[in-house]
């Protein structure tokens, strides 16, 4: 299989591309910063693909390293959030207007930009399958106070809902994955048991995220996943 995983250079795009692919896969690593996923030794090609997505050219440099490469798995995992957000200090006026307009881009811009230009990729496999990745955020009525970040993955939710009318007659199956808390900090290989001691089951390992997401690559082209919501236990803005 050829997977195309975008902003994977750390956290949970470090995890999808080190527990995703197979030996003899190949997987696109695609990020600003050089991957350290680069040096594994398991039979799985890496290729890495160096792309700012906060510049309107990435879409069309990514395109262009792939070239007619046939794409089985796309994973848009970009995200990014206020400069204070998350903070008990947050206050939404004091967010700059560059910032605002660069989390846009990054989180929902590109997003259309990067599929749009890769479906020809996407339709010359025999069983394609986008994956959005979204945030708990990004749902109704939750409680985030992060004007702008919210804003964006509630758009990813609006993406991949238009995107799958796009590709039906294609037959590619778009899917769109609201997670809640995340333990990102914790490296994928350092096993799913440590995450859940260090934050006492209250934040996601990396290893479920990549676990749901196997699945749904692994369904025939019959399936489609279109939106999954996976709070952590104790998340209580779901």
């Amino acid at each position: 299989m050829n997977f195309v995983i975008i902003g994977a250079s750390k956290g949970l795009g470090d995890a999808f591309v080190k527990g995703l692919p197979e030996k003899g896969d190949h997987v696109w690593i695609v990020s600003r910063s050089r991957p350290r996923s680069l040096n594994l030794e398991n039979g799985v090609h890496r290729t890495w693909i160096q792309a700012d997505l906060s510049q309107s050219t990435s879409s069309e440099q990514i395109a262009v390293a792939l070239k007619d490469v046939p794409i089985d798995v796309f994973i848009y995992n970009a995200g990014i959030w206020e400069k204070e957000g998350y903070k008990e200090h947050y206050d939404f006026e004091k967010d700059e207007p560059n910032d605002i307009e660069n989390i846009l881009y990054v989180n929902t811009t590109s997003a259309i930009l990067c599929t749009q230009k890769l479906l020809p990729n996407l339709k010359k496999s025999e069983n394609a399958k986008v994956v959005l990745i979204g945030s708990n955020d990004g749902n109704e009525n939750n409680e985030s106070r992060q004007v702008t970040y919210v804003a964006s993955k509630f758009g990813i939710r609006g993406i991949g809902n238009s995107l799958r009318e796009n590709l039906r007659e294609h037959e590619i199956a778009v899917t769109c994955i609201n997670p809640g808390e995340i333990a990102a900090t914790i490296p994928f290989e350092e096993g799913r048991e440590k995450p859940l001691a260090t934050f006492n089951n209250r934040r996601i390992p990396v290893q479920d995220i990549v676990s749901l997401v196997k699945t749904i690559t692994t369904l025939s082209k019959a399936s489609c996943v279109k939106e999954i919501t996976m709070p952590a236990m104790w998340d209580t803005n779901a």
